[in-house]
């Protein structure tokens, strides 16, 4: 068994709380679901932010998804690029598991797809 790196990214429309929260969920659901993924194979997550974003910790609605409360979950700012896309949350989920790296799905939702749509595309 590896650990492996899965990525993921969406946006909000707006810097509130509750939309950075329903997205933060839904991203890490989704990365859950196409991956088949037991959080007892997670390691760690790091979830970062745009500087446009801070009304509230994308960790906190990962805690509040059933059997996450246990895994170490890190929040950060996003390096500042200008041009870079606004109101972005992404993530890294470090993960025990004996598939290649080719067969992870990493997700992209929202704006986000344009991140990586070589990938979103999958």
């Amino acid at each position: 068994m590896k650990v492996r790196g899965l990525r993921g990214a969406t946006t909000v429309k707006a810097n509130d709380r509750e939309e950075i929260w329903r997205a933060t969920r839904e991203l890490m659901e989704e990365i859950v679901r196409l991956n088949d993924i037991d959080v007892d194979d997670v390691a760690s997550v790091i979830l970062t932010m745009t500087a446009d974003l801070n009304a509230g910790f994308p960790a906190l609605a990962v805690r509040q998804l059933p059997g996450w409360q246990w895994v170490p979950l890190m929040c950060a700012r996003e390096i500042e690029v200008p041009g870079s896309l606004p109101r972005s949350i992404r993530v890294l989920v470090h993960l025990n598991t004996d598939k290649a790296q080719d067969e992870l799905i990493h997700v992209y939702l929202g704006e986000a797809v344009q991140l990586r749509p070589d990938l979103a595309t999958r």
